[in-house]
């Protein structure tokens, strides 16, 4: 079974449901998918909201494997994504020697503002987390206390692992930043992230690969139904 743990906020609902769609359209294993949604977390997260967090799942994300009980493989999405390919290629990847496997991504936006006006910020390791392959046994120090008392910083920039080498690869083309990485055939992309904005906005409904997200939304809505005897 392939686990997917992927980032909620009430306000990208259509966002995340349009995720799962792309994934299971196109998976060859069987996937299960978990939406991290605050007001399922309860006492899990307890942190109070950051005037930087623009999300619901900034933190709650790296709670991915306390949920899994430190067992075996998740992997952790943002909702603002599109898949392209058969997930089960990027679950094919997990490596043992590693805690936790990302796209190591050397971004750092020139924005000052993203969507809904949410503050850019900028740090080393930007967008690392937004995909992660989380092996979880390797990854106890991801406590529910921890992520509530540990720093953005800290979180983001992976200072809970003992060592950086302890941090593996996955292709690029998993984690393709929309309006920042160069514009490509979607043949040569496995994931796409509208990190900015995604199409689903008024303001970035013109972004870049729009036209496959609206393209899946519709998918997601399509109810075959039987015509009308005359």
């Amino acid at each position: 079974m392939i686990r997917i743990f992927i980032g909620f906020d009430p306000r990208e609902t259509v966002a995340f449901h349009v995720l799962s769609q792309s994934i299971h359209a196109r998976a060859s294993e069987p996937v299960s998918i978990t939406p991290l949604m605050l007001s399922q977390l309860g006492k899990l997260m307890t942190r109070e909201r950051n005037p930087l967090q623009s999300t619901d799942f900034s933190f709650s994300r790296f709670l991915t494997p306390y949920l899994c009980g430190f067992e075996g493989w998740a992997l952790f999405m943002d909702c603002d994504m599109l898949v392209l390919d058969d997930m089960a290629e990027l679950w094919a990847l997990r490596d043992d020697k590693y805690a936790v496997q990302v796209v190591k991504h050397d971004h750092v936006p020139e924005e000052e503002v993203k969507f809904l006006g949410a503050a850019q910020t900028k740090y080393e390791k930007k967008n690392w987390s937004s995909v992660m392959l989380f092996n979880c046994g390797k990854c106890q120090a991801l406590t529910p206390e921890y992520v509530n008392s540990a720093s953005g910083l800290e979180l983001h920039r992976f200072q809970w692992l003992e060592s950086e080498d302890l941090i593996g690869e996955i292709p690029h083309a998993w984690n393709h930043l929309v309006a920042y990485d160069p514009t490509v055939p979607v043949n040569e992309v496995s994931n796409l992230h509208y990190t900015i904005g995604g199409p689903y906005f008024d303001d970035y409904e013109d972004t870049d690969y729009a036209a496959e997200w609206f393209t899946e939304k519709d998918q997601m809505l399509r109810c075959d139904q039987l015509a009308k005897k005359g």
